[in-house]
């Protein structure tokens, strides 16, 4: 195990050390490691959303939408796109992650009538499960699900569970528990060779994981923008349509936005061409004017040196994961080898949540997940390594102390 000073020369030498400063950061002393929920906020986020509500709002009022504001959810996509793997006319910021996950559920599932059933595994979102249950039962079909396990489904497992039934395969390319990573290339070859579309969750891995949709002919994918990079809370969402399927499909939520000419009022509605016909109702401004600046920090710091960090703090967290003593009833609950996991490490523990809220009440910020999972993010742009090796004493000491018995062990809130 390494030692603190040797930590503290890690940073020394971060070529991504730089991007802490250009965030808020208002307790140093503070160990954040949830930013694989909530990103930090960039300073630069602050003036941006200024400058859209006194200049261009509180100064250029409704010639505003003509002049910045009605080209930015193309724009933004298109920015975004290099970080997925995507070209720039196929990626839209627009609505919330569920929300675009119900728009391309549904039009994958109209288009690959009568093939209405939707795989997904076991260990995918919550929030995800009950769209892809809901979309499927309307569409007279159902949803099976692959055991993972609590982590995730293998290609051989997804494609045992193929049939002519299954028009969908929708997965999450990192799983939110115990971060690991799928095969996006191997899962879409076989759902492809079994004649079903991939719909791909991005929400753990835009930010912190190299993605190609492209390179992997992934058909559909969405993400959120607050986690790893870092737009804020609720910030909006993004969806992805490989081009050649944007003229076949037809989204279900049809606002005028999606319309061919919405400000035409026509009364029938006529899909707009190419991206567009994905954007339902009018864009919420100041959330993407704070999410621009999340994704150009991330595209400066660039995919792969993010992914670089990414593995080698979650390679130190389980370093040091083996270095607590086995009396203390914790067990990993994240694969191993860097290569097969996202940018966050989980700790199973039956006493879990008390040690998240102890680690908390130390100053350590994670986040609980039941039934047992404490969960430790990585985020490249402004964790340190000297922070992983801090929290993990602190851990250690909480645990010596028996700290965390004195917290209830009734989950209240958020988690």
């Amino acid at each position: 195990m390494i030692t603190r000073d040797e930590a503290i020369a890690l940073d020394r030498d971060d070529p991504l050390a730089v991007f802490r400063d250009r965030f808020v950061i208002t307790e140093p002393d503070l160990i954040y490691l949830d930013g694989n929920s909530l990103g930090r906020l960039p300073k630069a986020t602050v003036e941006r959303v200024r400058a859209t509500m006194v200049e261009e709002w509180g100064n250029g009022l409704v010639g505003s939408w003509r002049s910045a504001w009605i080209s930015q959810p193309a724009e933004l996509g298109a920015q975004l796109a290099p970080l997925i793997g995507a070209d720039p006319d196929e990626v839209l910021m627009t609505d919330q992650t569920s929300v675009n996950l119900y728009k391309l559920a549904a039009a994958a599932l109209e288009v690959q009538a009568p093939r209405s059933t939707v795989l997904t595994d076991s260990g995918n979102f919550p929030s995800d499960v009950y769209v892809l249950s809901g979309v499927a039962e309307q569409a007279g079909g159902s949803l099976r699900m692959v055991d993972s396990d609590g982590g995730a489904p293998s290609a051989e497992s997804i494609a045992a569970a193929l049939d002519e039934r299954v028009g969908l395969v929708s997965l999450s390319h990192v799983n939110f528990k115990s971060g690991a990573l799928l095969d996006m290339d191997l899962v879409t070859s076989v759902s492809h060779d079994a004649g079903a579309l991939t719909l791909w969750d991005l929400s753990h891995s835009v930010g912190a994981v190299p993605v190609d949709l492209r390179g992997a002919g992934a058909d559909l994918a969405v993400g959120c923008t607050y986690k790893y990079l870092n737009g804020g809370p609720g910030a909006p969402a993004f969806l992805y349509v490989a081009r050649r399927l944007q003229e076949k499909l037809t989204q279900p939520i049809r606002g005028w936005w999606g319309q061919q000419d919405m400000f035409g009022f026509d009364l029938d509605y006529r899909p707009a061409a190419g991206m567009s016909r994905f954007a339902t109702g009018t864009m919420p401004m100041l959330s993407l004017a704070a999410a621009r600046e999340g994704i150009e920090i991330s595209a400066e710091a660039g995919i792969e040196q993010l992914r670089t960090k990414g593995k080698a703090l979650t390679s130190l967290m389980v370093d040091l994961f083996d270095s607590l003593p086995s009396k203390y009833g914790f067990t990993l609950g994240s694969p191993r080898s860097p290569e097969q996991r996202g940018s966050h490490v989980s700790l199973r523990h039956d006493d879990g949540y008390r040690i998240a809220q102890a680690l908390i009440g130390r100053g350590v910020v994670p986040d609980f997940r039941a039934p047992d999972l404490v969960r430790l993010g990585a985020a490249p742009l402004y964790t340190r390594f000297v922070d992983v090796w801090d929290a993990f004493t602190r851990l250690r000491d909480i645990m010596e102390r028996d700290e965390h018995r004195h917290y209830s062990d009734q989950p209240s809130g958020v988690t």
